[in-house]
């Protein structure tokens, strides 16, 4: 069986979830003036407006822990994750680059008695050794991150800029250059007047020694 892989471009997603925030309230307005609408109505609506699908998963590489990531009114970027069991000195996140990298470290499990029969096991404390999560640095402020840990739920919060960052770019100097017909054309004018005033001394010396 071929396995096939599939790419896909977060930064291009994170644009679009910003102009769906922006656009919200006019398309919801637009809606309204038309009637009252049935919820069926409005969800064709936004996803024809949009054409956002609000329940895709964009990181579906990693199944453990379970979480949410979605974008708020404001447009923040939040991380709920869910570590039962888990202490806060455990977890590690870091910013790098344009991603937030997250790693933990499983509580040492207990030693399970003999002769115990599972009727169901789902709870499994495993490590994680390092996450990555696209948080584009230009949209997203860093500085005012917020993370709490309370009854084995972390919630990050990272709020969104003000204003996004602009790269500085590299001025390009542009230099006029003159054409070369220009120049010839120059050339030849200043020869021409050159050649007259050189003729002028000897006819003025003629003059002078025949009226002596």
């Amino acid at each position: 069986m071929t396995e096939k892989t599939f790419t896909i471009d977060l930064g291009k997603i994170m644009d679009e979830a910003f102009r769906v925030a922006q656009n919200f309230g006019e398309a919801f307005g637009e809606k309204m003036t038309e009637g009252f609408p049935s919820a069926e109505e409005m969800r064709e609506h936004f996803r024809e407006k949009f054409k956002w699908h609000s329940h895709g998963d964009f990181y579906p590489y990693y199944s453990y822990p379970p979480m949410n990531i979605f974008l708020t009114k404001e447009k923040s970027l939040v991380f709920e994750i869910a570590f039962a069991g888990f202490e806060e000195k455990d977890i590690d996140l870091q910013f790098r680059g344009d991603y937030l990298y997250l790693s933990a470290k499983a509580p040492k499990a207990a030693e399970e008695e003999e002769g115990i029969q599972y009727f169901k096991r789902r709870l499994k404390l495993k490590s994680i050794d390092e996450q990555r999560y696209y948080v584009p640095e230009d949209k997203f402020d860093r500085s005012k991150v917020d993370a709490r840990f309370k009854n084995g739920l972390l919630r990050v919060v990272i709020p969104a800029r003000e204003t996004e960052e602009e790269k500085e770019g590299i001025k390009v100097r542009i230099v006029k250059e003159e054409v070369e017909s220009a120049k010839s054309a120059g050339s030849s004018t200043t020869g021409g007047a050159t050649g007259k005033s050189s003729g002028a001394g000897p006819s003025g010396k003629s003059q002078q020694s025949k009226q002596s």
